[in-house]
């Protein structure tokens, strides 16, 4: 039967007042459709594919993720487009961000600098305004809690059809996405094989490398495991298929850090969840294992194998030398670091570790800003599960906070802000954060009813 508090909101014409507790009728264009726009850009076209008069910041991708910090700081003068103006975590953060890498720009160009640093530091500050107009725009442009599951619904439905085509590419070893031709784009770098290792096909799909797409659906797997978790009963089939096809893409990558990433997450997902689930979810962690082993037992032999080797192999050896070699870098430009987009992997060494790159480039100041952004979603998705009035919301920050862990294991073992879906995905991941922190709280302060029923705000999805 229809909630008669729903049959009135839909009888009269939305209010202000609406959008700020999420009982309103959501408007046609708003931020969940500017930004899933961005996600079909970031995540369908591959990412070596650019418009070539732009260079490497020429990804349709990019580009639209300035237009989306154009769009914000527009909107940010207009008062009847719905930007939330309350205190939030993640917007103090950018800014703090924002003023590091200023900061190393302003920096960078006292001194004189070759080329390809200048245009690499000009490139820095395009995506740097394309992160944070998305991260933005989700965090305070979302108006409803529906609105924010249909964007992390979104994203999830982007890493499922990423995981079936690297899956595809592991079965035929082929690259798909070498295949993939748009009018008006042409490609940045050249397009290789698929990269192998112990004989086995590491797949891509529209990633620039195998630990980008790992790390890209090892995020998204706590938010599908949610979702299939609290999906109704017509649907928790094809939920729990996403769920599938995501983790069982992972391994395909042949990562180390990939399979940390999947053993964590149940580590950290289950003993939140009730006994009942918690006996089943034990059964098939202990089953899904043997059974991949059966099915394809060169890949988990492959992955036992480069565990057995940690810190003797080629990897190991590579991440301390670079580790070494960036120290005189970093101590040359102690504070504000060399300048963001300077470093070049391709002309200098491979650092692999996205923390130490930050010194490099940013500095100390550049590094404890990007710690500022991890903290201030921790902070956004922990407090936002306090605050939550329904189980099912606070599973959500949960997975959120999950997801945000998997995205530290991954800046520490490669460069995440040197990749455009990852990095893309992590700042789309941080605005739902802070999204999910405001519409909580704003849940919270709603007063029920005289009759003692939830505010409308407050009824369970």
């Amino acid at each position: 039967m229809p909630d008669p508090d729903r049959r009135h909101l839909a009888r009269r014409p939305a209010r202000p007042e609406d959008h700020r507790l999420g009982t309103g009728r959501p408007r046609r264009t708003d931020a969940v459709t500017l930004v899933s726009w961005y996600l079909l850009l970031l995540m369908a076209i591959p990412s070596s594919l650019v418009v070539g008069s732009l260079g490497s910041a020429g990804s349709p991708a990019t580009i639209a993720a300035a237009g989306l910090c154009l769009a914000y700081l527009a909107a940010k003068w207009h008062p009847a487009l719905g930007l939330d103006g309350e205190r939030q975590p993640i917007r103090a953060a950018a800014v703090l961000l924002c003023c590091s890498v200023l900061a190393s720009y302003v920096a960078a160009n006292r001194v004189a600098m070759s080329t390809h640093q200048v245009n690499g530091a000009d490139r820095g500050l395009i995506l740097l305004a394309g992160w944070l107009g998305v991260m933005l725009l989700t965090a305070d442009g979302i108006d409803r809690a529906s609105r924010l599951d249909v964007l992390l619904r979104r994203i999830v439905i982007g890493t499922t059809a990423m995981a079936a085509v690297g899956l595809i590419e592991f079965v035929t070893g082929t690259n798909i996405a070498s295949y993939v031709t748009i009018p008006g784009l042409v490609q940045h770098h050249g397009v290789t094989d698929l990269m192998t290792r112990d004989g086995l096909v590491r797949v891509v799909a529209t990633a620039a490398q195998p630990l980008e797409f790992s790390t890209v659906l090892a995020m998204s797997l706590p938010l599908a495991i949610h979702q299939a978790r609290y999906a109704n009963r017509q649907i928790r089939l094809r939920r729990w298929l996403q769920v599938t096809l995501i983790a069982a893409a992972i391994p395909m990558a042949v990562s180390r850090s990939a399979i940390v990433s999947l053993l964590l997450i149940p580590v950290l997902l289950v003993p939140t969840w009730p006994r009942r689930q918690r006996r089943l979810s034990y059964l098939v962690l202990a089953a899904v294992p043997l059974a991949a082993w059966i099915a394809v037992p060169s890949v988990g032999s492959a992955i036992l194998t480069s565990f057995a080797h940690l810190g003797n192999g080629s990897s190991s050896h590579s991440r301390a030398s670079a580790i070494a070699m960036a120290a005189p870098l970093i101590v040359r430009h102690p504070l504000f670091g060399q300048g963001f987009g300077t470093f070049n992997p391709q002309i200098s060494f491979f650092v692999d570790d996205q923390f130490v790159t930050s010194l490099i480039e940013t500095g100390l100041l550049g590094l404890l800003a990007v710690l500022a952004i991890f903290a201030a979603g921790a902070y956004a998705t922990r407090s936002a599960r306090s605050a939550a009035t329904s189980q099912r919301v606070r599973d959500q920050a949960h997975a959120l906070t999950t997801s945000l862990l998997v995205a530290v294991i991954a800046f520490a073992t490669f460069d995440v802000l040197s990749f455009s879906i990852a990095s893309g995905l992590f700042f789309v991941l941080l605005g739902c954060s802070g999204a999910l922190w405001r519409l909580t709280r704003q849940a919270a302060a709603v007063p029920p009813i005289a009759d003692g029923t939830p505010a409308p705000a407050q009824l369970p999805r």
